[in-house]
């Protein structure tokens, strides 16, 4: 029933009922009460005249003949009552009514008023000693004056209101035929009413819900050309707009988010209490560094507190702020800007800058140039000093001039590789470096190598050995790959001390040659290992002059590497021993 009740059927089915019901309540009332009128004014003209024409009768001829002639004058739903005097009365022979007693008559007052000589219609109850069933028991009765020799009587006549019952009976029942058949000419109706408007509505309905699950594409089909069609063609058009819409905001967010996410800088929307709402990768990796830095705490601040403390000032001063701050080893640059929402701040979006990259490279050229200054100093002060010594004539002898011009010739090539390996890395680093690819056949190739430090190893008194299984022929470019292994065989021999070992190792995989440089030297501290291929880097600070080199050697090696594609690292541990490891690819 509560279904019914929901639906539009059943409650425009429920609505013509209860309007049909209501109107047919009212006509009933109206019709039964017209019909009760209706007859009883008709029964009152008839019986009152033939009352009058017995009165008449009964006083214009004898008593037996009088009697006889009324007795004929009452149809059979009647009965006759004539009253000469208290003890002379008769009544119709009816079996169908009982007789009225007299004392019932002269006992009421309205009734009682025929003997007076006035004309009486009334509708009454008979008295229970008179009632011959319980199922017709109220009587209609009409009373006229009788003027007779004995003084005034009187002429009654009444009847049984049965046939207005039955009349009642007949139109309750005319009216709830009428009912039943308003009833299934409604239920037939609403039903139409289904069909025709019902329906697309119902289509509406599943169709609005398909919407809301994203259906944009789903449509009403349109049957009729009145306001219910007109209905469909506007939900069609707001659907095809809704689904225009949502692309152009999906296409909007996708664009946005794009920008975000390809974008170097780290973004991150705060809300007016400071809550994070967008944020892209790089905003990602600085929040996982704060969170990381602090313990992943349950009361954790969503943002540093410096970062709070910006948020607020930018929304209090409604201008941009800026701080740098470190966090976790990188430098970041944040910038808060507000947002607006009208006139009204609704929120800030922080712009976030990692500047480790910039200060690392501001820092890199400070050491530079002090590196740079530094290794320039002492050869240039010692050209300067020993050729003020031959100027000065302080060498007296030939040999000690030829000594000094000696040590002024060893810093003038030092210089030169200096500067020349300057030159080198710059180019590399600028990417000028050109490779010459060849195939080498890599045993011989390594062979020819080591044999160019055999002398230096005998003289170190350090065995220099080869650890290589395969033959192999690798694509690169030999010259500067032969740089790179001078100068890792040649660091290896000068911190390899007497009785050590050096052992250059080839290994392929399907993929890469892996060629490893290992002593057994003293090795490089943990703290130092970052730090080997940088610039002018010596691990070994008290290192003479005699045996220290430009300090670029590595950082050369590295960018010839990576030139060929490939990778360098270094594994070392103080005491034991340091190998540098580099790949190349084969393919």
């Amino acid at each position: 029933m509560m279904a019914l009740w929901r639906s539009v059927v059943g409650k425009l089915w429920l609505t013509i009922l209860l309007l049909v019901a209501f109107v047919l309540f009212i006509l009933t009332v109206l019709l039964l009460g017209f019909f009760e009128k209706y007859y009883l004014e008709k029964t009152g003209d008839q019986l009152t005249q033939q009352a009058v024409k017995v009165a008449r009768v009964v006083a214009e001829h004898d008593e037996q003949f009088a009697r006889s002639i009324a007795w004929t004058m009452v149809d059979d739903v009647s009965k006759l009552m004539i009253i000469v005097d208290d003890r002379h009365y008769w009544y119709s022979p009816n079996e169908k009514l009982a007789d009225l007693p007299l004392s019932f008559i002269q006992q009421d007052r309205q009734l009682s008023r025929v003997f007076n000589g006035e004309k009486v219609v009334k509708r009454t109850l008979t008295p229970n000693q008179t009632m011959r069933n319980n199922e017709y028991n109220e009587l209609f009765i009409v009373g006229v004056p009788l003027q007779t020799s004995n003084g005034n009587g009187a002429v009654f006549v009444y009847q049984s209101l049965k046939a207005v019952e039955e009349t009642t009976k007949q139109t309750t029942k005319f009216i709830f035929l009428a009912a039943f058949i308003a009833i299934v000419l409604t239920t037939v109706f609403a039903f139409f009413l289904s069909t025709r408007i019902t329906a697309p509505l119902r289509k509406m309905r599943q169709v609005a819900f398909e919407i809301a699950r994203g259906k944009f594409d789903s449509k009403v089909p349109i049957v009729t050309h009145d306001e219910i069609g007109e209905l469909a063609m506007a939900f069609n058009q707001m659907g095809r707009q809704l689904q225009f819409h949502i692309n152009a905001l999906n296409q909007e967010k996708e664009q946005l988010a794009s920008i975000l996410s390809s974008m170097a800088d780290g973004v991150i929307t705060l809300n007016r209490n400071g809550e994070v709402l967008i944020t892209n990768p790089p905003a990602d990796r600085f929040l996982q560094a704060w969170y990381y830095e602090q313990g992943q705490r349950d009361d954790l601040s969503p943002l540093p507190p410096q970062v709070n403390e910006l948020f607020k000032t930018a929304v209090t001063e409604e201008k941009e702020q800026a701080i740098e701050m470190a966090l976790q080893g990188r430098n970041w640059v944040i910038v808060i800007t507000p947002l607006y929402n009208g006139k009204v701040i609704r929120g800030a979006v922080a712009v976030l800058r990692d500047m480790t990259e910039e200060r690392r490279l501001d820092k890199l050229r400070k050491d530079f140039i002090a590196n740079v200054s530094h290794e320039l100093r002492t050869p240039i002060a010692m050209l300067q000093g020993y050729s003020e010594a031959i100027v000065d004539d302080i060498a007296a002898t030939d040999e000690e001039k030829k000594e000094l011009a000696k040590v002024i010739y060893d810093e003038s090539l030092r210089m030169g590789r200096l500067v020349n390996d300057l030159l080198d890395l710059a180019r590399m680093e600028a990417g000028h470096l050109t490779l010459h690819h060849e195939q080498v056949s890599l045993r011989p190739y390594i062979e020819r190598i080591i044999h160019k430090f055999q002398g230096l190893a005998k003289e170190k008194g350090v065995r220099l050995l080869v650890d290589m299984n395969d033959e192999l022929v690798v694509s690169f470019d030999p010259d500067r790959i032969e740089q790179v292994m001078t100068n890792l065989i040649d660091n290896a021999l000068r911190h390899t001390d007497d009785g050590g070992e050096v052992r250059v190792i080839v290994a392929a995989d399907e993929e890469v040659v892996r060629i490893s440089v290992q002593d057994s030297g003293t090795g490089i501290p943990e703290e130092d290992l970052p730090f080997v291929f940088e610039r002018f880097y010596k691990a070994d600070k008290a290192r003479t002059r005699g045996r220290s080199g430009t300090g670029l050697g590595l950082a050369i090696a590295k960018n010839i590497v990576e030139a060929h594609k490939g990778t360098i690292t270094v594994h070392s541990k103080l005491g034991e021993g340091t190998t540098f490891t580099f790949a190349l690819p084969l393919k």
